[in-house]
């Protein structure tokens, strides 16, 4: 490492949408001062966990999981992944309707995940268990679950593999609230001080804008992380988490993140004592 080079570890999801918007600074595209990114990929179940840790400078975290580690995080204005009437979706094996799928077990990609409140706040209390998310497909088809809550590709590949759509829960939100579904978000850790915090966002942010921009490498890149998907639904799944909302969330997309945990407050899903009110997004200029 240089002398006076810092090194921030950026922890995201091993899925075609971070890798194409963490790209630029994965490959070192950008000009970035000082600071030197590693990037660590886990599943986002598993690093909402280290999050709870402070373990990472960097990361993506699920929304939902944002309250308990609020102490220690400040949420970015920017690589977010919302569903703008779409998102994850419940499949099952055989054709049910929603009140008989609520009565099986549910295989689920985790507990601390933006899908599972989501699941929670459109069905109520469900049985379900926790199966790695790229697990949840392969064991529905196989018929040891009925019914599986599926996030990533799989919300763009699901036709081609025989399943039957009980619901999409961007559809659900997006008609009961008017806004987009928040689903993932980074996270820069506090005790950097805000200064630093509003660089790494800036970084983070045109590495965004770079892949946009230059999107053949990006996609190809992202495409690695797809499990073996096509260039077409490569494409088709990155441009629907990574646009002009990933950049700057804008005060809807701030607002879908408060009323999402703010709802999750009613059910006792996120804690009590939270005002989303006071959640702040590092670059937004609040």
């Amino acid at each position: 490492m240089a002398e006076n080079e810092v090194e921030y570890r950026i922890g995201h999801s091993p899925d075609p949408d971070d890798a194409f918007m963490f790209y630029a600074l994965t490959k070192g595209n950008l000009k970035t001062e000082n600071r030197k990114y590693d990037h660590v990929l886990l599943d986002i179940e598993t690093l909402n966990e280290h999050a709870k840790n402070g373990e990472y400078e960097v990361s993506a975290v699920s929304i939902h999981s944002f309250p308990l580690i609020s102490d220690k995080y400040h949420l970015m204005n920017c690589g977010a992944s919302m569903g703008e009437g779409y998102g994850p979706m419940l499949i099952s094996n055989n054709k049910l309707t929603i009140e008989q799928a609520k009565m099986k077990k549910i295989a689920i990609p985790g507990l601390g995940t933006s899908a599972y409140l989501a699941l929670r706040l459109a069905w109520g209390e469900v049985d379900v268990e926790v199966i790695p998310f790229d697990e949840i497909m392969p064991r529905v088809i196989s018929g040891e679950f009925e019914v599986g809550l599926i996030i990533h590709e799989g919300q763009v590949t699901w036709k081609d593999e025989g399943v039957n759509l009980i619901q999409d829960l961007g559809i659900w939100w997006n008609d009961k609230t008017g806004l987009p579904l928040p689903l993932g978000g980074n996270i820069v850790r506090k005790d950097l001080g805000i200064e630093e915090c509003e660089k790494i966002t800036e970084d983070v942010k045109n590495s965004i804008v770079w892949s946009i921009q230059n999107p053949e490498l990006s996609l190809e890149f992202a495409k690695k992380w797809g499990r073996g998907i096509d260039d077409q639904t490569n494409k088709k799944f990155v441009e629907m988490y990574v646009n002009n909302r990933t950049i700057d969330y804008g005060s809807e997309g701030r607002e879908a993140i408060r009323e999402f945990l703010r709802q999750g407050k009613t059910i006792g899903l996120v804690r009590g004592d939270l005002d989303v009110n006071t959640i702040t997004f590092v670059g937004s200029g609040e």
